[in-house]
Order: C-alpha cells, then structure tokens, then sequence
C-alpha cells in the first residue's frame, strides 16, 4: 500500500492538490485576515463600514475581525487540529453565507451579494483540497 503512494501519477497529484491548497488558503487569509486586520491596525475608523449599513453593531464588525484573524492564522498553521480546522472552515462558511443574505435582504447590490460567493468557492477550494492532503498523508 505504501508503494501505491509514491507512484508518479500519485506524486503529481499530491503536488498539484498541494498547490491549490496553498494558493485558495493565502487567497483566504490574505482576504479574511490580513484585510481586516489591516483595517483596524492602520483605518480603524472603517472597521464597521461592511456592518453598519447592513444594520449590525459596531461590537459585532469588533467581533467579526478577532475571529477572522484567528481563523486565518489556524489555516496556516501545519498541524493544527484537524477537528479545529473544520471549525475555522465551519466559521468562514457561516459567515459568507451570512454576509450574501444580508445584502440580499438589506442593500440588494449584486457586486456586495458576488463578493462573498466567490470567497465561499475559493474557501470550498481551500477545504476540499485540505481534505485531500489529508486523505493522502493517513494511507
């Protein structure tokens, strides 16, 4: 069994699962955490400008922020729980979805509605080939 892991289509593919991997997951941190944390490291008068037009409270942009950067960092982090990730991936999800119904609801703008649909494909990416390595790693 071992042997069926380093054939060559088998090494290629961990390679190119590795490559998507990394490539969707910087594009989530990139989006979901260093952003926001951006935001209220050097703009902190913007940090509820996504929320408060939607209806939210200021403490719920604060909110948002802390647990997106703490998302983003358990991500990156190699061999970290896999049950944790699931709820970081579980977390972003919510939130996405969240985000799309609200400017449904609310503003109707399609640009504000796309935006967080195509972050959830890039994080389906991110998780699916996570799951991938994973399978891999445990045969």
């Amino acid at each position: 069994m071992q042997q069926e892991l380093l054939t060559e289509p088998n090494i290629k593919t961990m390679k190119k699962n590795r490559i998507i991997f990394w490539a969707a997951t910087i594009i989530l941190v990139i989006w979901e955490g260093l952003m926001p944390l951006g935001t209220v490291l050097f703009a902190p008068e913007y940090v509820n400008v996504g929320t408060k037009p939607l209806g939210y409270p200021d403490y719920f942009a604060v909110t948002l922020i802390i647990f997106k950067v703490l998302g983003a960092i358990a991500l990156i982090i190699p061999n970290l729980s896999p049950r944790l990730k699931e709820w970081v991936y579980a977390g972003f999800t919510f939130n996405l979805i969240f985000a799309v119904i609200s400017h449904i609801v609310v503003d109707k703008n399609i640009a504000y509605i796309l935006m967080p649909i195509i972050v959830l494909i890039i994080l389906m990416i991110s998780y699916i080939t996570y799951h991938k390595r994973l399978k891999l790693k445990t045969n």
